[in-house]
């Protein structure tokens, strides 16, 4: 759609994920036995035929490139428009923007040349299914400046706690925006408008030595645009913890939730040709996520893993989480546990955890 413009910026994506997040940003986390959490949003806008789409990261970028190369798995490695990846770069000596704002000021020209006329705006700890075109058509309907996008939370869980919330009349304006805690229309950290209004705002909020796009120029200055509000009611899930991620990917060998986030909707990931995963004669396994390049001789029950890990003859690996290429030798037990990247947990080593607070470790540890 040449009407559109993506944003994914992941400036305020602070290291919640603790161990998770000390080699890489939160946006190239593992998720789901073979994707990324920036995938989920790559794949929204994928679907929507945008043209181009600018990721803005500051720090620990250097998986995430890897992860997206040319952006050739989601369709946009293309001669006009495609993938385009905006690390900091602060040159100009004159320079007085702050925040993501500098993201902004110094990446001008993405803006300026881009034909689309609107913007859409994500960050990547919102894991859903959105619509961008419907979105964009709801837009245009309520003649909004801004239209952010919520979901209604009937159950609050601690992910929710650090969401900013909308007071939504019932026109589908936006009355407030808010950290009331106890109020159930989470924002998810997605919004729309027009291009020009969006540069607008950008360039007022650097010459009143603002630093934050969104709370300085929408939240601060909501009594001066129109603010519609898109109820959004898919699949949902908030990764800004290492609770929240162990939770979300447990929920995934629920049939139910698996459905609500992959059915009829198409995720992309970088492509990697890898075997069939293989089941020796001893295995064991059972309501389990298991991607392919695995070789699997032990048990596995209720748990998520990722390509390339091999489970030896004898092994348990109970409710957890196996990223790529782990190897976990013979006689070996996790439960409640996340083990990263190249982990190599030796022969009759232990490891439990809790089901609310998870055992992590850290990427290529060995133990």
């Amino acid at each position: 759609m040449k009407q559109l413009l993506g944003v994914i910026n992941l400036d305020h994506e602070l290291d919640h994920l603790n161990e998770l997040t000390y080699f890489r940003c939160g946006a190239a986390v593992p998720f789901a036995s073979r994707y990324r959490l920036i995938d989920f949003v790559l794949s929204n806008m994928m679907r929507a035929e945008l043209e181009s789409v600018g990721l803005f990261v500051r720090r620990k970028y250097r998986s995430l490139m890897d992860h997206l190369g040319d952006g050739k798995s989601w369709d946009m490695n293309r001669k006009h428009g495609g993938l385009f990846i905006l690390p900091p770069d602060w040159n100009d000596p004159t320079d007085t923007s702050l925040g993501d704002l500098q993201h902004f000021h110094n990446n001008l020209d993405f803006f300026k040349r881009a034909s689309a006329k609107y913007i859409v705006h994500s960050g990547s700890q919102h894991i859903n299914t959105i619509d961008f075109q419907e979105l964009y058509s709801y837009h245009l309907e309520k003649g909004a400046d801004v239209t952010l996008v919520y979901k209604k939370i009937d159950h609050l869980e601690p992910e929710h706690d650090p969401c900013l919330r909308l007071e939504v009349d019932e026109d589908g304006n936006v009355l407030n925006i808010h950290h009331e805690k106890n109020h159930p229309n989470i924002y998810m950290e997605m919004l729309i408008m027009e291009k020009e209004l969006f540069l607008e705002q950008v360039e007022y909020c650097i010459a009143h030595g603002e630093s934050y796009f969104f709370r300085d120029a929408i939240q601060k200055r909501r009594d001066k645009l129109k603010i519609a509000a898109y109820e959004y009611t898919g699949y949902h899930a908030v990764i800004n913890s290492v609770a929240s991620y162990y939770k979300n990917s447990m929920k995934l060998l629920n049939h139910d939730e698996y459905t609500d986030l992959f059915h009829d909707n198409q995720v992309q990931t970088k492509i990697k040709y890898e075997a069939p995963t293989r089941y020796l004669e001893s295995a064991n396994v059972s309501n389990s996520l298991v991607a392919n390049g695995c070789i699997i001789a032990g048990t596995v029950e209720n748990s998520v893993i990722f390509r390339g890990v091999q489970i030896r003859k004898g092994a348990r690996v109970v409710n957890s989480v196996v990223m790529q290429k782990c190897v976990i030798e013979e006689d070996a037990v996790i439960e409640n546990v996340i083990l990263d990247k190249d982990v190599q947990l030796s022969r009759e080593r232990i490891l439990v955890g809790d089901s609310k607070r998870p055992f992590v470790i850290a990427k290529s540890s060995k133990m």
